[in-house]
């Protein structure tokens, strides 16, 4: 075990495809209706708008960043649109309620969803309990993740100190800000085909195999 998990006493989680496998399909049907959404709010057929959306990805973190900075649209409107998916493929997983429990010191959810879909996605997983707080797009006034203000107005909400911090992520760039701010970051995943820099310093493809060997050595 490194000293920086050894040390670290706040835990902080991204959601979508961190939290769950990205097997389980939640964010393709998110992308789906992003897809709609894009064709009305831009007036392109579909490919040209997929093309579009993922150049918003891309330079402003979201496509909402994107539509807003381009674009006059409703933020509501498009959050509560897109995330408005059915969440059946999403598997109830008790064994990662277990293991967040067990780990030492406060647990954090930070994700660029909105919080009606990041309340959701948590009760349907059954891992609600597990997080003193949920920091979702609302409460960073719509700048998300990757941008280095978002990650210093979430540490000042909840008083962490970056040091002391564990950053879970399954999109490589996100880990980069936490980093430069003295977390420690976790990789979950595959990194989606993106580099994966120096900035990553734990990389694993199972998030609760990763938790149940880091409880048991913090026991040890």
């Amino acid at each position: 075990m490194s000293v920086e998990l050894h040390r670290a006493r706040v835990w902080i989680f991204d959601m979508d495809d961190t939290l769950y496998p990205r097997e389980q399909g939640v964010m393709r049907l998110v992308q789906e209706r992003i897809n709609t959404f894009m064709m009305a709010a831009v007036g392109l057929p579909r490919e040209e708008a997929r093309v579009l959306q993922k150049q918003f990805l891309n330079e402003h973190g979201t496509t909402l960043a994107g539509l807003m900075a381009n674009y006059a649209v409703d933020p509501e409107a498009f959050l509560t649109e897109v995330h408005d998916v059915p969440l059946d493929s999403l598997e109830p997983n008790p064994d990662l309620d277990a293991a967040l429990r067990r780990l030492p010191g406060r647990r954090f959810v930070l994700t660029n969803g909105a919080r009606y879909h990041a309340a959701r996605v948590l009760e349907r997983i059954g891992i609600t309990g597990a997080f003193e707080g949920v920091f979702a797009i609302e409460d960073m006034d719509l700048v998300p993740k990757p941008a280095p203000a978002t990650f210093r107005r979430f540490l000042a909400a909840h008083a962490i100190e970056a040091e002391e911090a564990v950053f879970f992520e399954d999109t490589p760039r996100n880990l980069a800000p936490a980093k430069a701010l003295g977390m420690t970051t976790v990789l979950v995943g595959d990194g989606h085909g993106h580099e994966i820099g120096d900035w990553v310093d734990h990389h694993t493809p199972d998030l609760l195999e990763f938790l149940t060997e880091t409880a048991l050595k913090e026991a040890a």
